[in-house]
């Protein structure tokens, strides 16, 4: 039921130009009244330290002991005794400090052979022991 016959219905318009106008007075205002703050910074002078230079690589002396007993420092022969060890482990130091001894063992070599290259150790006054060993993946 259209009771205004005669008259055009008109397209409803929205008009942005006000809507900008009154968004760059909001975006003006919010600009003139911040305070633009500089956060201060702190001088610092740091401490200087000289270090000692680190050691290219440690001493390491490798002790080869095969099934059969025989003991090999640093791939020269050595004897079976406790005695003979240490001495060959002496030797093999040298000069150089606190190396570390590479047990490696045959897993056939007796546990007593293992254990005269440890006591070695201790009676030549070096602490640091390792043992060699293969990785399982085959």
């Amino acid at each position: 039921m259209n009771f205004q016959r005669g008259k055009n219905n008109e397209d409803l318009e929205i008009n942005f130009i006000p809507l900008i106008d009154v968004l760059l007075v909001i975006i003006i205002f919010l600009i003139v009244n911040a305070t633009f703050s500089q956060t201060s910074e702190l001088q610092i002078n740091l401490p200087t330290a000289e270090a000692n230079t680190a050691e290219d690589k440690p001493l390491m002396i490798t002790v080869d002991i095969d099934a059969s007993g025989r003991y090999m420092v640093d791939a020269k022969a050595a004897g079976a005794r406790v005695e003979d060890i240490a001495s060959a482990l002496q030797a093999a130091v040298g000069n150089g400090k606190d190396p570390t001894i590479v047990i490696n063992a045959d897993a056939k070599s007796t546990h007593q052979s293992v254990v005269n290259v440890m006591e070695a150790a201790r009676v030549a006054n070096y602490t640091h022991i390792t043992f060699a060993t293969q990785s399982g993946a085959k």
